[in-house]
């Protein structure tokens, strides 16, 4: 088993920047596939950024040049610097891993963007 906890998200203004962190515990090793998500009220969980154990990254094109996806594996640790950020980009972030068959989701930390 995995146990992820997210922090660092916030209520920020427009144009601000926030980094979202996500520290991992238990059964947890390198070889995995870290991501965030995110869910707004209303609307479905969607893909943020995502990295790979080799460290080749892939990011929503609402996110691209503005959020920055990277992982720590001495620390177990995952962050998303998110930056520039617009009113729609107010949700909860989700950070997910994926090792060998299982996923594991965190709880969330909410972010919220005040125009």
């Amino acid at each position: 088993q995995v146990q992820l906890v997210e922090s660092g998200g916030g209520l920020v203004q427009a144009g601000g920047s926030l980094r979202l962190s996500c520290t991992a515990s238990g059964s947890i090793h390198s070889d995995n596939t870290m991501a965030w998500f995110r869910q707004a009220p209303g609307k479905q969980r969607d893909l943020v950024a995502r990295i790979f154990s080799g460290g080749n990254t892939f990011y929503a094109d609402s996110v691209k040049g503005r959020f920055t996806i990277s992982r720590d594996n001495a620390k177990n640790t995952l962050y998303l610097q998110v930056n520039k950020l617009k009113p729609e980009d107010t949700a909860v972030y989700y950070c997910h891993v994926l090792q060998g068959i299982s996923n594991y989701w965190g709880q969330g930390t909410q972010v919220t963007v005040s125009s």
